[in-house]
Order: structure tokens, then sequence, then C-alpha cells
């Protein structure tokens, strides 16, 4: 048998969650063929099969999250003895457990004399010692409303908590009167009922708000707005495409205009470590990108080294690996400076959250007919909504405000930056 362990698929992984399984148990895989897909907390990647073999044994059902170095499969690769070569032995230790495994569906492959049987997962133990049977997704209920498994009967088959044995819990807990002498307070325990769903987070959903709390926590931000007219920016735009026959993003021209701004002012290409701040010699400018799992910021590395056209290419290409998850950890990480373009989605000003590691980010509205007054003239013309928030521990409101001089003049004549 080959045990197959999650290897660190990413810089700093710690764990893991189960995405599906390629490959059934009891199914033949060959080697190197894809066989389970793992989400960490910037993409879904594909595992493939270290040996061909028999699928003997997954170590996680989809949505269970696993550790590194946890079991991720057991493969029978043909190296071990059939169970025919043990024939008329006597019960052993490895037979009593097989028989116990009865929630789990039988096992397939060939069992040596020095095999080991894996038994049923388990989280916790009942009073008599045996292992609680849940499902995984009933497994993660529990977690999320508190429900200890063990103190639980269940009344599924073999004895299996289901999740309304674990809402019927929530629901008594809900249900205890509250002592008189002690002050209500508003319970945490959220229960589902038939107008409301207990929907869990998912992998990406729970970095996504890690992330955001430790930076709301962390980073003492301000944000500055204005608007810029757009009106030579949104032409440079369709001269490019059609000169080039290429879809050049504003979100391509906006990187190319803040990158010598970013030059200019190094503090807002930073890193605050300790008491000390590190100013990036190197442009590598995250770009958000809104995605039907959640928000993903993909990194244009070197930015200050592509032309508009290199950037373009490269924020197409990361967008469609954002949207169906197939970018690389490197395509995720690095970023030392953001732009995030609300416009795509209808937006104007923001207050957009400082991402970790960094101390800045760009957001830009969409560009909407103005009034705009122009000498003694009042004519109409395109604003672009602009909201730029920064890290006052090393940005003073004085430096953000002529960053955001700068960036306007860039953005309402392209030809300052595109030179």
């Amino acid at each position: 048998m080959h045990t197959f362990t999650l290897p660190d698929i990413g810089e700093g992984l710690v764990e893991a969650e189960i995405v599906s399984w390629l490959v059934a148990e009891g199914d033949p895989v060959g080697l190197d063929e894809p066989l389970v897909e793992v989400e960490t907390d910037k993409t879904v990647v594909v595992m493939p099969a270290p040996v061909a073999g028999i699928v003997v044994r997954h170590g996680a059902e989809a949505g269970e999250t696993i550790a590194v170095g946890a079991v991720l499969a057991v493969i029978d690769d043909g190296s071990g003895s059939s169970e025919s070569d043990d024939a008329g032995s006597a019960p052993t230790e490895t037979d009593d457990l097989r028989e116990r495994v009865e929630e789990d569906p039988p096992l397939v492959g060939s069992f040596g004399s020095g095999s080991t049987i894996l038994g049923p997962r388990t989280q916790g133990s009942g009073e008599s010692g045996n292992p609680v049977l849940a499902l995984p997704l009933v497994r993660k209920l529990a977690r999320d409303q508190g429900v200890d498994l063990a103190a639980l009967t269940g009344t599924g088959p073999n004895g299996r908590i289901t999740r309304a044995d674990i809402m019927g819990a929530v629901e008594q807990k809900a249900d205890v009167a509250v002592p008189a002498s002690v002050p209500h307070q508003p319970s945490r325990v959220v229960v589902a009922s038939s107008d409301s769903e207990v929907v869990p987070m998912t992998k990406l959903r729970r970095t996504i708000a890690d992330r955001m709390s430790r930076s709301w926590a962390e980073i003492p931000r301000v944000t500055t707005f204005d608007d810029v007219d757009a009106t030579r920016l949104l032409q440079a735009r369709k001269a490019l495409s059609l000169r080039h026959g290429q879809n050049v993003t504003l979100e391509a021209l906006v990187v190319k205009a803040v990158v010598p701004v970013l030059g200019e002012f190094p503090e807002f290409n930073a890193t605050v470590s300790g008491d000390e701040i590190i100013l990036h010699r190197r442009f590598h400018i995250a770009v958000a990108v809104d995605t039907p799992n959640g928000l993903m910021v993909p990194v244009v590395h070197d930015a200050g080294e592509l032309t508009v056209l290199e950037i373009a290419g490269e924020i197409m290409r990361l967008s469609a690996g954002a949207s169906d998850r197939s970018l690389a950890a490197d395509d995720l990480s690095g970023g030392t400076f953001t732009v995030s373009n609300i416009g795509a989605v209808g937006g104007g000003h923001g207050t957009p959250i400082v991402p970790l590691g960094t101390t800045a980010i760009l957001s830009v509205g969409r560009a909407r007919d103005s009034a705009v007054v122009r000498g003694e003239a009042v004519v109409v013309a395109p604003m672009m909504p602009l909201s730029l928030s920064y890290d006052h521990r090393v940005i003073d409101g004085a430096l953000g405000r002529k960053f955001m001089a700068r960036l306007m003049e860039n953005l309402a004549e392209p030809a300052l930056f595109l030179v």
C-alpha cells in the first residue's frame, strides 16, 4: 500500500480543503493522473496520483479540511501480497478492525500481513468509547454551532448523527431560560428555520474574512477621494485597442499610470515590518478580480518593466485564471500595491481596505458624464471617481494628496505615462 500525504504545495501552506475526488474509492488510477482537487488559501490545485494502482481509501471527504502531512489517499500499487496468501490464518487485530468499520464503504484492494487498514475517521467518542458517526458536513455544522457530537445520540443509520440532531440540540440551547438575575444577552447561536438557511463558508471566503478582519484591526487607514476627467484616457484606450487588435482594459492603463507615481512616492509601494518600513524597488501590482467564488487579487509582477499591451495581456490571463481557479500560487502573492476597478460592476467612490503587507490601494469607479467647467464654459465630460486608501502609520494626509494629484495628472493626460 502507498500512503499519499498532503504535501506543502504553496508558501506557508498548513492545510487544504478537499474540493472533489476525481477517482472514487475502488477505482484504478494511473501514474500522474488527476486524483483530487484541493483548495488552499489562494487557489484550487489538482493533485496527481504519485503511483498507479487502485484507490483503496480517501483520507478525507469533499468539504473536509486536512493538514499538511495528513493522509490524503491510500493506493494499492500491487506491491503487497494478496488476501489469499493469508487464507486460513487465525483472526488478528486487523481482522477485528475491519469488522468495526461499518459506516465506511467496503475497502477494495489487496491487504498483506504488513498492510494497515485505516479505521473510520472520528471526531471524539461517546461514553462507551465507540467512535462518533457523522458525515463531514454534519461535523462542520456541529463545530459552527458549538455542539458536542459526543453528547448526542444519533437518529441516523447505525446511530449516525444527522443534521436534524444537530439543529435539535441548537434549538434546545436556545430555549434554555435565562435566570432572572442575569441580564439578557442576545444569543450567538443561529437557528435555521423555514425562512433561513445555514450556509458554511467556503475555504476562499474564510480566507477573505480572516484577512479583511486582520487588516481592519492592524492598519489605521485613511481614504481620500477625487474625480478625474477621463476623456483622454478613454480615447487612448479605444485607439490602442483598435490599432493593436486586442482589448486594452482600463485596469491596464491605470496600472501603467500608477507605476511612475509609485516610483516618485515609494511610501505607497511599501511594507511595514515592526518598527521599519520596507520600500520596494520593484512594482508588483495586484488587480482585484470579481469571480463566482469571491474576490481574488492576482498580481502583475514587475509591471514597471512591461508595456501597456503586455500589462493588458497579463491582466486578461490572470482574470481568466482567477475565474476558473487555475492560477499558480505565485500569481496570487507578492503584491506591493493594489488596483481595484469597482467601476466594472457599476461602483463609484468607496473605502477600500488596505491589503495586509502593503500600504495603499486605489479604487477606480465608473466614469459618468458630468458637468465640468473648462475655462469659462460648462461642458459635459466623463468624470471617473478615485478612492485612495493608505496606511496612516506610514503616509500622512499631505503626502496622500500629493500622490493623488500626480496620479490624476497622468490619468487626465495619458501621454505623460505612455512615453
